[in-house]
This record gives C-alpha cells, sequence and structure tokens, in this order.
C-alpha cells in the first residue's frame, strides 16, 4: 500500500473528486495549502481533469468557461491568453504551477494536456499567494500537474476540431516500489491545421516530464515541460476610433480581417522541482525552486475601426521577446492543539526573479474590412536581437493561524505578509539603467467560517490584493515621491450548502481598487492614488449530481462595476471599461438510460452589455451561446478496456457577436460554429 500524506502535507496530495466528477472537493488555497470547499472561506473551485478531457479544452479559457465570474478577455487564436475574473485582468504569471507562479509567459499556455487540476480563487489573495508578478488582483488560478497514479496509466486520444486542426495527445505513467514510492508520467501533444477562423492554422508540439517520490515521511517532485507552438493570422484586436457613433454590427464570425502574414511563434521551457518532509506528525516543512524561460517571435497587426462601413487601418509591427524567470518557495505547516481549540499554522517565504529582453520593428500601414476582408501585401520586417528591458523582483514573507473550535464548527483565520518590491527599466540601446523602484508593505487578512449544521458553511472574509506602486516623475509637485504597492480591499461574505451529492454556493463581495489621478495645483499637479474602481457582486455556483446520471455545472454572476472616483469627476458613476453586468454559465450532462455509455451535453453562456471605453460612449450588445454534444463510452473489443468517443458543437446558432477586453476601446469577434470531436483509447 501506498504511504499516507498527513493532513499538513500537500505535495501529491490532491483533494477527491465530488459526485459527479466535474469539480473536486477542494484544493489549494495558497498560504493556507489543501482546504475542502466547505473549509475555505473564500469562493473556490477546482475543475478535474475529467471536465477538461470530457471539454475537449485545448486552452485555459476553454476550461474557464464552465465558470460565470471568469471572463475572457482575449479571442482565442490571439497568441495570448487573458481570463478575466470579477472584472479585473488576470495575466499568464498569475497562473501557477502546483502553486509556484510566474513560470509561465505572457502568451498562450500550451500544456494544458499536463494538467490534473484547474483550481480557481475568485476575488483578491494578497495573503494567499501574495503580489502578482504581473499585478493581477482579481483572483489566481492554479494549475496542479499530473502525477503516476497507483494503477498504470496508457492512453492515446485523437482529436479534431474544425476546419482541420487534427492532433494526437499520450498519455503514459506507472508507479514502482514496494510502497509505489516512485513514479513517472509522460504526456505529449501535437496538433496542427486549420482553426475555425478564415486564414488560420496553427501548429503544436507540446512535453511533459513529471517525477515523484512518495516516501513514509519524505516527498519529492520533478516537472520538466517544453512546447513550441506557431500560429499564422493572429485574430484582430481592434480599437473603435473615438469618431464613430455607435459600434459596428459584427460581421461573421469566420472573417479575418488582419493581414494573413501575421502570426507567432516560439518556444516555453520550465523547469520545477519541489520536496516536503514530514519533521512529526504535526509539522511539514517545505520547498522548491522553478525556472522558466522562452523566445516568442510575433507579427502583429491591431487595427482601428475607422468608421460604420468597417473598414479598417493598421501598423503592422513586429517584436521579439525574451523572458528568464525564477522563483523559489520554503515555508512550514503545523497542526496542533492546546487545549480544546486547533491550530493550523502557516508559514512561507517566496522569491520570485523576472527578466524581460525585447526587439521590436514597425512596418507600414495597412488597410481592410471587417466584412469584405482584402489582402495586404506581404512586408518583410527584420528583427534585431533582442536586448534587456525590464528587471523585476517580489519578495514576501507570509504567516496565518487558523483557530477552530467546536470540532471545526467556527474556524477564524488571521494572517498578514509582507511584500516587497523591486523593479528596473533599462536603455535598451545603451543597456543602461533608465529608473528603479523599491519599496514594501504589509498586507493583513482576516476570514471566518462557522457551520450552523454539518452541511453548512456561512464564511466572510477581508483581504487585500496588491499591485507595483510608483516613483512620482518630474512633471508633478511630489516627484521623488515613493508610493508601495498600492492596496485593493475586498470584503466578501458567502453561504456554501453541501446537499450530498449537489453543492450550492452564494458570494456577495464588494471590492475597492486605487486608481491613479492627478490633483490640480500651481506650478504643478500633484499626483495621487486617490482615484477610486469600484466592483460590487454576486456570484450563484451549482456543481454535483441532481439525480442519478444527471449532472449540472455552473451560475451565475451579477456585477455592478464603476468608476466611483475619476479624474475631474469626469467618468464618476460610469460603468468600468468591459465588464457585463451578468454573466451566465450554466453546462448539464445526462447518462441516458436507453443507451448504456452515451451521455448528451448542453451549456448556456450568456454576457450582458458592456462598455468598451471609460466613458461609456459605446455599447456592446448582450449575448448568447449555446453548445452541445455528447460522449459515447464502451469496452474495446481488444482489451475490454474503455473507449470514448466525443463529439461537440459549440455556438450552435452560429451567432456573431462582439465581445470586450478590459482595455480603453478595444473589441474582438466572437468564435463562429466549431465542432470538436475526439476519441481516448486505453491500453
Amino acid at each position: 500500500m501506498p504511504y499516507v500524506i498527513p493532513a499538513t502535507g500537500n505535495l501529491g496530495a490532491i483533494p477527491p473528486s465530488y459526485a459527479g466528477g466535474q469539480v473536486a472537493t477542494g484544493g489549494q488555497v495558497g498560504l493556507l495549502g489543501n482546504r475542502s470547499v466547505m473549509n475555505t472561506p473564500f469562493n473556490l473551485t477546482s475543475y478535474t481533469r475529467e471536465l477538461v478531457e470530457n471539454n475537449q479544452a485545448r486552452t485555459l479559457p476553454d476550461v474557464l468557461v464552465s465558470d460565470p465570474s471568469v471572463g475572457s478577455a482575449l479571442p482565442r487564436n490571439i497568441g495570448r491568453e487573458q481570463p478575466m475574473i470579477r472584472g479585473f485582468l488576470l495575466g499568464n504569471t498569475s497562473v501557477g504551477f502546483n502553486g509556484y507562479f510566474g513560470l509561465i509567459g505572457n502568451h498562450n499556455f500550451n500544456v494544458l494536456d499536463a494538467v490534473e487540476r484547474v483550481e480557481v480563487i475568485k476575488g483578491l489573495n494578497g495573503l494567499l499567494n501574495g503580489q502578482s508578478p504581473d499585478d493581477s488582483i482579481g483572483g489566481a488560478i492554479n494549475l496542479i500537474l499530473k502525477r503516476a497514479r497507483n494503477e498504470p496509466t496508457a492512453e492515446l486520444t485523437t482529436s479534431f476540431a474544425s476546419r482541420g486542426q487534427g492532433g494526437a495527445h499520450l498519455d503514459v505513467g506507472q508507479r514502482y516500489g514496494e510502497h509505489k514510492e516512485f513514479g513517472i508520467r509522460y504526456n505529449g501533444t501535437y496538433r496542427d491545421g486549420a482553426t475555425e477562423v478564415d486564414n488560420q492554422s496553427l501548429q503544436l508540439n507540446s512535453h511533459a516530464l513529471a517525477l515523484d517520490y512518495r516516501g513514509e515521511r519524505v516527498r519529492v517532485s520533478a516537472d520538466i515541460l517544453y512546447d513550441d507552438s506557431r500560429a499564422d493570422g493572429l485574430s484582430a484586436r481592434n480599437t473603435l476610433n473615438n469618431s464613430l457613433m455607435r459600434v459596428p454590427g459584427a460581421p461573421n464570425g469566420t472573417n479575418f480581417w488582419n493581414p494573413i502574414w501575421t502570426g507567432i511563434s516560439g518556444w516555453n521551457g520550465t523547469a520545477l522541482l519541489q520536496a516536503e518532509v514530514d519533521v512529526t506528525d504535526w509539522l511539514t516543512v517545505y520547498g522548491g525552486g522553478g525556472y522558466f524561460e522562452n523566445s516568442i517571435t510575433s507579427r502583429i497587426s491591431n487595427p482601428t475601426i475607422a468608421n460604420a462601413f468597417g473598414d479598417t487601418t493598421a501598423t503592422p509591427f513586429s517584436s521579439l521577446q525574451e523572458r528568464k524567470n525564477h522563483t523559489e518557495q520554503a515555508g512550514f505547516r503545523i497542526a496542533v492543539d492546546t487545549g480544546p481549540i486547533h491550530h493550523d499554522i502557516n508559514f512561507n517565504t517566496s522569491l520570485w526573479t523576472g527578466e524581460i529582453a525585447n526587439s521590436r520593428t514597425t512596418g507600414t500601414p495597412v488597410t481592410s474590412n471587417i466584412y469584405t476582408p482584402r489582402p495586404a501585401t506581404y512586408q518583410a520586417q527584420s528583427l534585431p536581437a533582442a536586448t534587456k528591458s525590464n528587471l523585476n523582483s517580489l519578495n514576501s514573507y507570509g504567516v496565518a493561524d487558523t483557530i477552530s473550535a467546536w470540532n471545526n464548527r467556527v474556524q477564524f483565520t488571521v494572517g498578514v505578509r509582507r511584500q516587497e518590491v523591486e523593479a528596473a527599466t533599462f536603455d535598451q540601446v545603451t543597456g543602461a539603467s533608465t529608473g528603479s523602484y523599491a519599496a514594501g508593505t504589509w498586507s493583513p487578512a482576516y476570514a471566518l467560517v462557522v457551520k450552523p449544521l454539518e452541511n453548512v458553511s456561512v464564511y466572510a472574509n477581508q483581504i487585500e490584493g496588491l499591485q507595483q506602486g510608483t516613483i512620482v516623475d518630474n512633471t508633478f509637485q511630489n516627484q521623488g515621491q515613493i508610493f508601495p504597492s498600492y492596496k485593493s480591499l475586498q470584503r466578501e461574505v458567502g453561504v456554501k450548502v453541501d446537499w450530498g451529492r449537489f453543492t450550492t454556493t452564494l458570494a456577495a463581495y464588494d471590492i475597492a481598487q486605487p486608481a491613479q489621478i492627478s490633483l490640480p495645483g500651481t506650478p504643478l499637479p500633484t499626483f495621487s492614488i486617490d482615484g477610486e474602481n469600484r466592483n460590487r457582486g454576486v456570484e450563484i455556483n451549482t456543481f454535483g449530481e441532481l439525480t442519478a446520471g444527471w449532472r449540472l455545472l455552473g451560475g451565475a454572476s451579477f456585477m455592478d462595476a464603476r468608476q466611483s472616483k475619476t479624474q475631474n469627476g469626469i467618468n464618476d458613476g460610469k460603468r468600468s471599461i468591459g465588464i457585463p453586468d451578468v454573466q451566465v454559465s450554466l453546462g448539464t450532462e445526462w447518462d441516458t438510460p436507453f443507451v448504456t455509455g452515451l451521455t448528451l451535453t448542453g451549456r448556456a453562456i450568456h454576457f450582458g452589455d458592456a462598455y468598451p471605453d471609460a466613458a461609456n460612449k459605446f455599447v456592446i450588445p448582450a449575448w448568447t451561446r449555446f453548445d452541445l454534444g455528447a460522449r459515447y463510452s464502451f469496452a474495446s473489443p481488444w482489451n475490454g478496456k474503455p473507449i470514448t468517443i466525443r463529439f461537440a458543437v459549440e455556438n450552435v446558432a452560429d451567432n456573431n457577436y462582439w465581445m470586450t477586453s478590459g482595455a480603453e476601446r478595444q473589441i474582438y469577434l466572437g468564435a463562429p460554429r466549431t465542432y470538436l470531436a475526439s476519441t481516448t483509447f486505453r491500453f
């Protein structure tokens, strides 16, 4: 039998799946370690590998589409992924591997087939994870990488996506030793072919190797990930000309009006080493480190929609970006009793350092039309070698104590994190430093869970989110003043009810984010962070089995996001950029009683109207999308093991609609009707 991992251990210990298999009963909550959903004073959802496979997810947003609190700020084939949680953009470096952040670049995440769990914390999390490398505050996404199972794994999945994207994924793994101490697992994926959009293709090659050791008191794991990809024809992120009276109607979802020679190519490499030691039954110490490096070359065109007829203008450019990041963590977890009171004490310290090198060449203007695209003459753009432009460092240490009483019916968590930030910029010609920043701040948090009934949790939290501050320049009276990390504040209350095989959660939150403004003065204005954006919302989530064979996943999010304090009060009270007032995502699965192994699936997604500009001049109309699918599992005639065939249609009605990117006057086109098919063979 495998060795048992104690409650203070995290490495290799993932909470079991909940009824229905689509989500887990809990997940990692940053500094606090593994927590069950009912014992977590935050809104946490952990999506399982089963959901990823059955959704036929190719990208991280294909998984997050099941969450009504999460949107996507970029189209699928633009070379980047940028979720939006509770109205705040989330960069890729806010996506972690096994709790280690900053090991992903700011382009596509291409190793989804190596992921066992996708854990989403909705809301501010400064105490839990520290300041994000890209200043994201709305939440955190943690990817738990696959480990060898106790039973051998050997699976081959073939896939097809319209119009001609074929692929294959190999997943093999096994454990060895008397107690199955040693594990190895490999995941490899290859995809190539045309996408659902005109003049667009994608090629992907990814590999992930996971090694681990699970001893009686020691656990060690090592992950090596590599991918290289090439996308030809990047989807457009469009800017609305301010002279427009309204947003032009959305064109056909397959239209492609960027130059067909735009594209992105490059590689990403990540290595991560982790270890845990159970010093006693109540004390576990842990540590680890990771390294990330990539090189991405892009040929980009971001059109401006010039008039109501859909004419566009753009100045293409080429860029080369190279990143080198490393991150380290160390800490301990203690579980002790002091009389009738139980303490879960957690401490960790983390360091992240990132270096960016860039080069860029600008081309000549091109024109097209969103309704009747016109080809653009090819432009050869040579790129010089990339030179260092930025060097950033985040160093923090946090401590928290969860005090529990009355058989965990009351749990109070108090904690604080010290966050230190250093940043420097460099002249890309001379290499000389052009500016530097260094500051630190304390960030406390408080949280409470009360269980009036065994299956009911009522919770509340007050927690901060951190973003890099600034040093005031010489255009203001208070030049030289150092602003430490900006602190956003979240207050949240909620209730969770576990009905046995079905769980419902309700959360209400209020987030205040400081904003930069200048205060009038003579002879110069004064720089201030007294501006404010305010996001208030209510989230309803459901997951599990309503009855045997009928599963439900999703919910609704209602948000009132306002610019509450703006420059000279010009936009006070107006809605924040790109945030719909309502989001709905509700999916269902039904195991048919008339055909054994046949499951029918459906999903409805709705986004309310949104404003893509701070002045609220333009409106993006509300839209609704329906997805349908089916899968069939049967025993293989060769070895008796299950074969699973899946088929799905996204955007069944082939609706055309615009989406917002969260940036001023920027919009992009929603995906057209898309067909997905895959077959998994087990050996």
